[in-house]
């Protein structure tokens, strides 16, 4: 807009801690498995089940992430408006109700090419301006479930994967 060009590359955070682990599979169940892998490596190091979050695009994905937890053999709980968290459980939610949340470790999951960005919203697009304003609304909306993760965070996609995830590996 206005000519400005956003560009995130040398970006530093003011937290310290291992970057994000960004993976792409060849399948949504290799994804879950990698997950739930993920998942049981973050137990065994200690991080207690309701530390940690499963975030995806919409509710379209949240099966993904419960056959994540449950190939894991982990309890969880899927997050509704009102958000409230189960001490023992995993939560698992839509990106849009991450806003507000803190875990110590969060896996978003399910960043599809044609997901992430939510292909049906640029489809209804019909100028430059709109569409602009719908790649920056869905950057934003990974961008915050991302940033729920305080000490770790595993972000994954079948590949194709989604551009944004470019983001996080230049």
């Amino acid at each position: 807009m206005d000519g400005n060009v956003e560009n995130r590359k040398g970006t530093v955070s003011v937290f310290n801690g291992p970057p994000p682990k960004v993976m792409g599979y060849k399948s949504e169940e290799s994804e879950i498995a990698g997950v739930a892998a993920w998942i049981k490596s973050r137990i065994d190091e200690g991080i207690l089940p309701h530390e940690l979050a499963l975030f995806v695009r919409s509710n379209e994905q949240i099966d993904r992430a419960i056959s994540a937890c449950k190939q894991a053999g982990v309890a969880f709980s899927v997050l509704d408006e009102k958000v409230n968290a189960e001490p023992i459980t995993i939560s698992i939610s839509a990106m849009h109700l991450a806003k507000g949340l803190e875990f110590r470790a969060v896996a978003v999951m399910a960043c599809d090419d044609e997901v992430v960005p939510l292909q049906e919203r640029i489809e209804c697009v019909t100028d430059s301006a709109d569409l602009e304003e719908v790649y920056n609304t869905e950057r934003h909306l990974l961008y915050v479930a991302c940033t729920r993760a305080r000490d770790q965070l595993l972000v994954s996609g079948v590949e194709p994967k989604s551009e944004f995830l470019n983001d996080f590996t230049t």
